[in-house]
């Protein structure tokens, strides 16, 4: 192999979803997978919005370039700058909740997060570990040609978006309170802690898999003005915010696809946010609870 050469990127399928195990471990997958799709039914006391774990990881965290659960399994412990350390996998899923889901984090040991292993532990099966597999997180995006802008996001939003996620980002949910599509900013989504918040991992995640089954569809520029304006509204806390805003800038932001603390229509972001936790701390995002 020439000095220049690389590897080729493995390839992996995971196995059919109707190809559950049999056992106490299939139980426990089993409710891994439960988990996964009605998150905060099955994981109510660690939730503070009504996103589900499949809100981000699509196809039950099984659907490639969208961060799927297999090609997760087997890049862990690993070191990561956001909290600086080596973090292994019952971490990552403490984080998810702790962010992603607006919630708190289940013990490392317990049955939520052993049940989330299983599942994930049973799609990678005879994966290499160690390794990125095609498909694995998002795609790389190009970046966009102009600097996104509020303006030309909003028009993305209302042709593309606005129809199952709502006029204000709000989400929708069924009768019983149960979350159909997911909300994008405000009360009941992400808090500014989570990845998402990130504009580049948004243009990244949207391009690849918005609008949902036609993914690849909107331009570079377009999934980067959408991601602008999504993250360009409020939303819960960062839960490491201890009541100094520059402080959290500091440590935990202030990067160029960061619009926590900037100013924009005249609001400065995350200055105002209602408290991180949702509907634990007392906090009603404003849907039915299952």
């Amino acid at each position: 192999m020439t000095r220049s050469a690389r590897p080729a990127v493995p390839q992996f399928t995971p196995p059919p979803a109707n190809a559950l195990p049999e056992g106490p471990f299939g139980e426990a997958v089993l409710r891994g997978q439960d988990i996964f799709l009605h998150t905060a039914k099955f994981a109510s006391q660690y939730v503070g919005n009504s996103l589900n774990c499949a809100s981000c990881h699509m196809d039950v965290g099984r659907q490639g370039n969208a961060s799927p659960m297999w090609a997760a399994y087997v890049l862990y412990p690993a070191y990561r700058a956001k909290n600086g350390h080596v973090n292994t996998l019952a971490e990552r899923l403490q984080g998810c909740f702790q962010f992603s889901m607006n919630g708190k984090m289940p013990p490392a040991d317990s049955q939520t997060i052993v049940d989330l292993e299983s599942y994930m532990y049973w799609m990678a099966k005879g994966a290499p570990t160690g390794v990125k597999l095609v498909g694995q997180g998002f795609p790389a995006l190009d970046k966009p040609a102009q600097e996104p802008t509020h303006v030309r996001g909003g028009q993305v939003f209302e042709q593309h978006c606005a129809l199952c996620h709502g006029a204000q980002g709000q989400g929708q949910h069924d009768a019983t309170g149960k979350m159909v599509f997911p909300a994008l900013w405000g009360d009941d989504s992400f808090n500014w802690g989570a990845g998402m918040h990130s504009i580049s991992t948004a243009a990244a995640f949207i391009h690849a898999n918005m609008p949902l089954s036609q993914g690849e569809t909107l331009t570079v520029q377009e999934a980067w003005d959408v991601a602008y304006f999504m993250n360009a509204h409020e939303r819960p806390q960062d839960p490491r915010h201890a009541g100094d805003l520059q402080a959290t800038i500091k440590a935990h932001h202030g990067g160029k696809n960061d619009l926590y603390g900037q100013k924009v229509n005249g609001v400065v972001l995350g200055a105002n946010s209602t408290p991180a936790g949702g509907r634990l701390t007392g906090h009603n995002p404003g849907v039915a609870q299952p």
